[in-house]
């Protein structure tokens, strides 16, 4: 089956189309109905006709987007109409919901008259936080973004126009900087003179480019002043019109030191780009067939050809979706009434800032494992790089509130948390725990100190304040790969092999000598096996906390923490918990990793470890010990184990939590179940920390959520052990090395 037969079958699967809506609001019960609409709707419509503002407090409308299009100029389709173009638009609102959770009405409007199609989408003003116009030919769509943001006081913003003229500054800015050159002097020539063309060139001298540096070109060659005079120009064209001789793309190429291709894929040659000057920046955009192909241009010349293409095959690619999800993002959240210059500027500043910081590992593996580093290679984010986000909707905020174009101001940090929280409630959970690290941030001993997930993890932790990382591991080795990954930071390292550590191996000495090593054997693990190194490190006071388990199976890499810290005064065992988080609810599962068959004694020192770890992150545990039965209505020795391990909680007097058990998995987390049927239970709302009563449950409950249940998992975490240490599983990315490094400050911060 081919692509075409692939996207119809796409399309027309029940239900038809890519978009639905979907309540937001309980509506089960007649209250909730009459909540939802009459009698009780007629409350936030009066408060509205009061004041129009409230709109954005009762309804919908500050997340909403109206996609609006007559379908004049669909990309590679052209003049397709209104309804042909309605997947177009409709897969816009996907992009707007995947990458930025803002909701979507498409509205494609048969309507070709500038006029009468602005009328028409001034009267939808009331229903909308902003307008984004798509697929609208030249030169109407000047004429009716224009008039629009003239006659609307919400955001419009003419994608086609402004898209590609943000993300490629932003690949512009980061160009011209890796080619050694300065933007106000580059000579910039253009293929292309349609809205895209245009609203790039205003664009780049809104960054700093230099209009009489810009050659425009379209089909009839070099746009000049002579050709001005003679009326072979409409009004917009006339605006980059130079006073050079008339020529052909390939003359106004000659000795250029970017060339922006926006109009016909084949058009440059390897000649015309050997005509350019040294260190070439190309941005040949488009698509599907760009101006130049990708190898053809960097096989022209023996220096540095920065390339750039729409194409996602080829590095460098702009794509628009690094745009306007985010864009309209900040302004829909400061209530912007426009979308303006400065706002875009701040956008385009933005990406080119994060292309310059170290790349997640799931963005690296999205793209096939291929390195990604700032350089010709990698001069814009990609488009799957959840930062984006986090990077650009703050600036474009920022941007219209120091403008004048917000209605409503906010706290940038306070929001970097709540678009955080947008993407998983197990980002907003883990914020808690990074927050609380960066307060008083302490020293971190990372185990496999020389992989470079580590190095990674360090460089990431020092960057943002939220621990001192201790690299343990070569020296040499550790700044070889640093400086290769082009992490400037200077961390700090401990080289077993290069330091004098003989009162770490006396330590471990005297530690394991009853336990069956010897001296030698002592000083060898210290020099070779770094878990070792690390835990007497944390021993002696030479580090707060260990993370370790990167490369190492989860026993084995448990086994020195165990042998040299040991478990906290009063507690004999220790566990692996994972926290489950859900759209509206998160659930701490116990244990998943370390105890196989535990008697009602480790059920029950498991649950109190447990309650203190979710307190870690600022929940008040509700524990829930599982069975298979509810409270006694089998009774054999496996379901006697939880109930006894309850019974010992419940006449604790350090217990100050609710616990209850034993009880089956869907007692303890639905509350119709809890509350009605067992009335007499001690929880008086669902659990929030299961505690399973064996290894095997555990671990297969929380697989079982989080892969069929949707749940984000955060861990494993282990509790228990007398110093903060953490075993990360094989094959961890670097943001779970960071997440656990915070957990062990906060839990250093706790000692």
């Amino acid at each position: 089956m081919g692509l075409d037969e692939d996207s119809l079958e796409y399309h027309r699967t029940d239900p038809p189309g890519k978009l639905e809506i979907s309540t937001t609001k309980p509506t089960n019960t007649q209250r909730d109905l009459s909540l939802a609409y009459s009698p009780g709707v007629a409350a936030p419509c009066m408060d509205i006709h009061e004041d129009e503002t409230d709109a954005y407090s009762y309804t919908a409308k500050g997340n909403l987007v109206g996609v609006v299009s007559n379908g004049s100029a669909v990309l590679g389709l052209g003049d397709i109409g209104a309804q042909a173009s309605k997947p177009v638009m409709e897969g816009k609102g996907v992009l707007f919901k995947r990458f930025a959770d803002i909701d979507v009405f498409d509205v494609e409007l048969d309507e070709t008259d500038p006029e009468k199609f602005i009328e028409a989408v001034k009267m939808m003003e009331p229903t909308f936080g902003g307008i984004n116009l798509e697929d609208i030919k030249a030169p109407e769509c000047f004429v009716i973004e224009e008039r629009l943001r003239e006659g609307m006081d919400i955001p419009v913003f003419h994608d086609d126009q402004h898209g590609t003229a943000i993300i490629s500054g932003a690949a512009l800015l980061n160009a011209v900087d890796i080619a050694g050159k300065d933007i106000d002097d580059v000579e910039i020539v253009f293929s292309g003179a349609g809205a895209s063309a245009l609203a790039t060139a205003r664009f780049y001298v809104s960054l700093g480019a230099s209009e009489e540096n810009i050659t425009m070109c379209d089909s009839s060659g070099i746009i000049t002043e002579a050709r001005a005079r003679d009326g072979d120009l409409n009004e917009y064209k006339r605006e980059f019109a130079r006073d050079v001789p008339e020529g052909s793309l390939a003359d106004a190429m000659e000795g250029a030191d970017v060339f922006v291709g926006l109009s016909i894929g084949g058009i440059v040659s390897q000649e015309m780009i050997r005509s350019m000057a040294s260190d070439p920046i190309v941005f040949a955009m488009a698509n599907p067939d760009p101006e130049i192909g990708y190898e053809d241009a960097k096989k022209a010349r023996n220096d540095n050809v920065i390339m750039a293409t729409g194409r996602s095959d080829y590095p460098n690619q702009v794509n628009n979706v690094l745009g306007f999800p985010f864009i309209f993002r900040g302004a829909l959240d400061v209530r912007a009434r426009e979308i303006n210059e400065e706002m875009t500027v701040a956008a385009a500043k933005a990406l080119a800032t994060l292309a310059r910081q170290d790349v997640p590992d799931a963005v690296v593996k999205a793209y096939g494992d291929e390195p990604l580093q700032f350089g010709p290679e990698y001069i814009i984010p990609k488009p799957v790089d959840p930062r984006v986000l986090f990077e650009v909707a703050p600036a474009i905020a920022n941007a219209a509130i120091e403008s004048g174009a917000a209605r409503t101001e906010i706290d940038v940090e306070e929001y970097k948390e709540e678009l955080e929280a947008r993407l998983g409630r197990s980002r907003e959970m883990m914020r808690v725990v990074l927050n609380k690290a960066k307060s008083d941030p302490k020293r971190v001993a990372l185990a496999e100190g020389d992989d470079e997930k580590m190095i990674r993890a360090a460089y990431q932790l020092q960057e943002q304040g939220i621990a001192a990382p201790i690299l343990i591991g070569d020296a040499e080795e550790i700044e070889a790969i640093a400086a290769g990954l082009g992490l400037e930071f200077d961390p700090v390292v401990a080289d077993p092999h290069a330091g004098d550590y003989e009162e770490y191996a006396e330590k471990l000495y005297e530690l394991r000598q009853r336990k069956g090593i010897t001296r030698s054997e002592a000083h060898e693990l210290i020099r070779r096996d770094t878990n070792y190194f690390g835990s007497v490190m944390v021993e002696q006071g030479d580090a707060d906390a260990l993370l370790t388990g990167l490369t190492h199976h989860y026993p084995s890499a448990l086994r020195p923490p165990l042998q040299v810290l040991g478990t906290e005064p009063e507690t004999e065992y220790v566990a692996g918990v994972y926290l489950l988080t859900f759209k509206n609810r998160e659930i701490f599962v116990a244990d998943a990793t370390v105890n196989q068959d535990p008697d009602e004694e480790v059920l029950a020192e498991v649950t109190k470890q447990t309650a203190k770890l979710a307190r870690r992150f600022n929940v008040e545990p509700r524990a829930a010990l599982l069975s298979y039965s509810n409270f006694g209505s089998v009774d054999n020795e496996g379901t006697r184990k939880p109930r006894k391990a309850a019974e010992a909680l419940q006449s604790d007097p350090e217990v100050d939590f609710p616990v209850d058990g034993e009880m089956q998995a869907d007692t303890a987390v639905v509350e119709d179940i809890l509350t009605d049927t067992y009335d007499f239970a001690e929880l008086e709302e669902p659990a929030n920390v299961l505690v399973f009563p064996n290894l095997e449950a555990g671990n297969i409950a929380y697989k079982l959520l989080q892969r069929l249940g949707g749940a984000e998992a955060i861990g494993p975490m282990l509790v228990g052990m007398d110093e903060p240490v953490h075993v990360l599983q094989r094959g961890d990315e670097v943001k779970d090395i960071v997440n656990l490094a915070g957990l062990a400050v906060v839990d250093a911060q706790q000692e």
